[in-house]
């Protein structure tokens, strides 16, 4: 869903899309969006330091949120994605109330995907404690489906599993088969991976979960609704060059570029570090 503040605000097309984090998973959404959106500039931004955003309070996330508002906005973004589902959960009135530029985040779209693609309405959500905690996704999808029967598992050791670099590996995929146990056994038929981090353990959950089990990564539905609201606002980027990205992290930008490049699939340019 989109939102923002109230009030008119000027917005030049060449402006870029600000997407941020609590890492490197939300380069997920940030891969749908160039693909989705060839064209637009992507200003991104990594909370390397103070990661795993799951295991925090949630006063300490809307902080959180609040000061990486105020960086993109002075950055001069025309929109900004929120691309942690914890933040989502948990803070989105927070960077709403700050933004005067539309606000589009992971976890509604996530919701609408799941409601969506579930025929039994037995749907499994994977996700950090703080976002399964707060009830977000049960709502978000009960909004979209009121019958639905929403299982909720915490995965607080898959974001450092990723943010290692561990894909495919047989700590990780031990991890998964006891995460998946409960939440398989009630035969869900979708599971929603409720964290931007999930996604790049997809092939790994995929196998596990069985063909019989539609996985839901809201990357791509992310990146859909964030090209249908820049196109209904005339918000396209029309300049003919290149668009060219900014990567901004507060800790081990060189870790970050590294591992950061299996997300999107190519190198990345220069990572630069932010000191609060």
């Amino acid at each position: 869903m989109s939102r923002g503040a109230a009030g008119d605000f000027c917005v030049n097309r060449d402006r870029p899309i600000g997407v941020f984090d609590s890492g490197i998973g939300g380069l997920t959404v940030a891969h749908a969006l160039m693909s989705a959106l060839p064209n637009e500039r992507i200003v991104y931004f990594g909370d390397t330091a103070r990661l795993p955003y799951g295991t925090k309070s949630s006063a300490t996330v809307a902080g959180y949120a609040a000061q990486i508002t105020d960086f993109l906005l002075k950055r001069d973004v025309k929109m900004l994605v929120v691309a942690c589902n914890t933040m989502a959960a948990v803070a989105l009135p927070i960077v709403t109330g700050l933004s005067p530029v539309p606000v589009v985040d992971v976890l509604d779209a996530g919701a609408r995907a799941a409601a969506v693609s579930s025929r039994s309405g037995r749907i499994g959500v994977l996700a950090t404690l703080t976002t399964v905690s707060s009830q977000a996704y049960e709502r978000a999808i009960r909004a979209h489906a009121h019958h639905a029967r929403v299982i909720s598992q915490a995965c607080p050791l898959f974001a450092p599993l990723v943010e290692e670099g561990w894909l495919d590996h047989p700590v990780t995929e031990l991890t998964a088969r006891e995460y998946l146990r409960p939440v398989l056994a009630e035969e869900v038929d979708t599971l929603v991976l409720g964290c931007t981090h999930y996604p790049l353990l997809k092939p790994l959950l995929a196998r596990l979960a069985g063909p019989a089990t539609r996985l839901v990564d809201s990357a791509e539905t992310t990146a859909a609704q964030v090209a249908d609201l820049l196109a209904a606002r005339d918000l396209r980027r029309t300049a003919a060059e290149e668009p060219v990205h900014e990567y901004y992290v507060t800790d081990l930008p060189q870790r970050f570029r590294a591992v950061g490049a299996l997300c999107l699939g190519r190198p990345l340019p220069e990572v630069q570090l932010v000191h609060w």
